[in-house]
């Protein structure tokens, strides 16, 4: 296991932990996920989609984004969660693909796939199953989902390129990749990140949009789209940065409208028609 496999275990161990507890300061702010209460991390669901949801799942919801509300799915698809945390998208999902459908959830940390299972059970869903693994080597067979969906966690892996290929595998041919993740649009300066990841706790492998959709048509993904929906302003996080000793108005002209959470889509392309002798049985 990579050190950095090792500290997302570690940090997100340890968020599971505290929501099992109960701890009041479970969640972003205790210990930190993806920022503290930020534009970026609140109100990412409506009460219609948490409504008969456990408070577990709900307490442990770490992401930037909603994934669920990416694409419509469908009664009878398979759908996976790459990094699925207490499983709030999975349990979405499963929902809506209902009983003909499967919603996976794949995640490496014992603590959280125990939270999300207790979940699953609280909610009475059995068209689910939490699967332990890394998004770098999915432990499913090839051309056998639907969609994927992921909630700020592909930033998280030290190696994109072999996740984007992993989850080209999995898919079927037609197959949607439909991801809530964090971006970077423009330079910035190793220190100006540095001292951002004090903020977000999510950033510091966050690729540049451009980059994003390179590596996706890499993988062999078409239709390939980067839609932002948020973006850090750094006014929203003067106090914190200040209290850490740095300063804000140099930093902000550098951070300003740097920092997104996008909708990330593409698509694998559907198998070609065979036409010829080759193809019959």
């Amino acid at each position: 296991m990579s050190d950095v496999q090792q500290a997302v275990r570690d940090k997100y161990g340890a968020i599971a932990a505290s929501v099992t507890a109960g701890s009041t300061k479970a969640g972003c702010c205790g210990p930190t996920a993806c920022g503290c209460g930020d534009p970026i991390t609140s109100n990412l669901y409506s009460t219609a989609e948490t409504s008969g949801l456990p408070a577990d799942a709900v307490t442990a919801s770490l992401g930037c984004g909603n994934p669920t509300a990416l694409l419509a799915l469908e009664p009878g698809q398979t759908v996976l969660d790459l990094g699925s945390g207490g499983g709030i998208d999975v349990l979405l999902s499963a929902r809506c693909v209902g009983p003909t459908g499967k919603a996976y959830g794949l995640d490496m940390t014992d603590q959280m796939l125990a939270l999300a299972r207790e979940n699953q059970r609280k909610a009475g869903a059995t068209n689910v199953e939490f699967l332990k693994g890394s998004i770098e080597a999915i432990p499913l067979p090839d051309n056998s989902v639907d969609v994927i969906i992921s909630n700020c966690v592909i930033n998280l892996s030290a190696d994109k390129d072999r996740v984007l290929r992993e989850a080209f595998r999995v898919l079927k041919p037609g197959g949607r990749f439909a991801v809530s993740d964090v971006v970077v649009r423009g330079d910035v300066p190793a220190d100006v990140r540095r001292s951002m990841e004090l903020w977000v706790g999510c950033i510091a492998g966050a690729l540049q949009d451009t980059e994003f959709e390179t590596k996706l048509r890499a993988a062999g993904f078409a239709d390939v789209e980067i839609e932002p929906w948020r973006q850090y302003d750094v006014e929203d996080a003067r106090a914190f940065l200040a209290e850490g000793g740095l300063d804000v108005d140099t930093l902000a002209p550098q951070v300003q409208g740097k920092f997104l959470s996008a909708f990330v889509r593409a698509s694998k392309p559907a198998a070609a028609p065979c036409c010829g002798p080759e193809c019959c049985p």
